[in-house]
């Protein structure tokens, strides 16, 4: 081998051997992972036959420091990131996480198809939804464009997402069914969901309210996580009015002043547990759903139902099924579209963008379709009762 092609030589302090070689003008160093002078020499072969495969334009090369990224790296760039554009939300930091600790170990160009494929398989014999899965995926992808558009990597792994197809949620809570699970729940969280029951917003958005915002009884809407244009001057109006949203803007007036022994705070959220943000109610929800008959635990290998965490036969975690809070975003949709507000108005409140988005969470479940027939019929027979009343008043003439 020709000092040309590159060569290998040992470095002071380094047990193993090193190498250099070129890529149009460019030198690139790196260690060859090994004190034995052949096997040091096969490691400058293979980088060497990958130089020339750049050269004739076969695949791209990868650089050395590219070698030593990992996934975790990737991640932690798009989170950076995340937390540089304000998409920091609750959500995406916790498919971050899970995408951390399922693949940050892995070398970047290391990540392969199958080994996706074979997480994939994994989660779905866990009982885990195509949902859940493809999030951290997608993130994952998401991170690697962003690492070859900044130039610290040549490609993005071929990662395919599994058919969501039928995974739109369809569920609400009738008047009933959510005073039964209003009640059970504990006291600092029952004005929480009382909101979003009676407004269609969004967890997050709930949870950033700020008395900032408040102006007599309206609430000027600049939540920190809401979907905006990001113009103050366009902030949504929420009047308090009513008797539950009236009695919660009381109820929070009055837990405004918050008392920590001989010390007095004023929360500045609107929505607090001792002037403390809100950050899950996951498991008090799920608690309460459960003890209103509106939720179960299933578990992921038997299938056995019941209200134990962990199955008492197979001795493994059960998973929740049952209403979810979200739910209380569509049963405003139903709601208001029952009352006959007009979807401009509607939308106004619960945050929709357009009209599709809020079609979608509008459920039109048998017993609505069975009342508009009905509507339907009457009104059919109105008006043939009225063009009948036509005729026979020609026909007397």
């Amino acid at each position: 081998m020709s000092r040309g092609d590159g060569r290998i030589y040992k470095q002071n302090g380094s047990a193993n051997y090193w190498c250099c070689y070129y890529l149009r003008g460019k030198q690139f160093r790196q260690s060859t992972e090994s004190a034995d002078e052949k096997e040091a020499g096969k490691f400058l072969k293979a980088r060497l036959k990958e130089v020339h495969a750049d050269e004739i334009g076969a695949r791209q090369f990868v650089t050395p420091k590219a070698c030593r990224l990992t996934v975790a790296d990737l991640l932690d760039a798009l989170k950076a990131k995340f937390e540089l554009d304000g998409q920091d939300s609750p959500q995406n930091l916790s498919h971050l996480k899970r995408a951390a600790n399922d693949f940050g170990n892995y070398l970047a160009v290391a990540l392969s198809s199958e080994k996706i494929d074979a997480y994939k398989k994994a989660r779905l014999a866990d009982g885990d939804k195509p949902a859940s899965i493809n999030r951290p995926l997608q993130l994952i992808r998401q991170a690697y464009g962003l690492a070859v558009k900044r130039g610290h990597l040549s490609r993005i792994p071929s990662i395919e997402f599994l058919s969501e197809k039928g995974n739109a949620r369809k569920g609400f809570c009738d008047e009933s069914e959510f005073r039964k699970i209003h009640t059970l729940l504990p006291e600092y969280l029952r004005d929480v969901t009382l909101f979003a029951y009676c407004t269609g917003m969004r967890f997050g958005e709930v949870l950033s309210l700020k008395w900032e915002f408040v102006n007599g009884d309206v609430i000027e809407l600049q939540a920190e996580d809401a979907k905006g244009d990001g113009d103050e001057k366009n902030a949504r109006l929420i009047p308090m009015v009513g008797k539950d949203l009236a009695g919660i803007l009381k109820r929070r007036k009055t837990a405004q002043t918050v008392k920590d022994g001989d010390a007095t705070t004023i929360a500045a959220l609107i929505f607090h547990h001792n002037g403390r943000a809100i950050v899950s109610i996951k498991k008090a929800w799920q608690t309460a759903c459960i003890a209103a008959g509106a939720g179960k635990m299933v578990c992921r290998i038997c299938q056995r139902e019941g209200i134990e965490k962990k199955c008492p036969g197979c001795k493994k975690p059960c998973k929740y099924v049952g209403r979810i809070f979200h739910d209380l975003r569509r049963s405003f949709c139903k709601n208001a579209d029952e009352a006959g507000i007009s979807r401009d108005v509607a939308r106004s409140i619960s945050g929709h963008r357009t009209d599709a988005t809020y079609s979608r969470y509008n459920i039109s479940d048998v017993k609505r379709k069975r009342k508009a027939l009905e509507l339907v019929q009457e009104f059919r027979e109105a008006q043939a009762a009225q063009e009948s009343n036509v005729v026979t008043m020609k026909a007397s003439r």
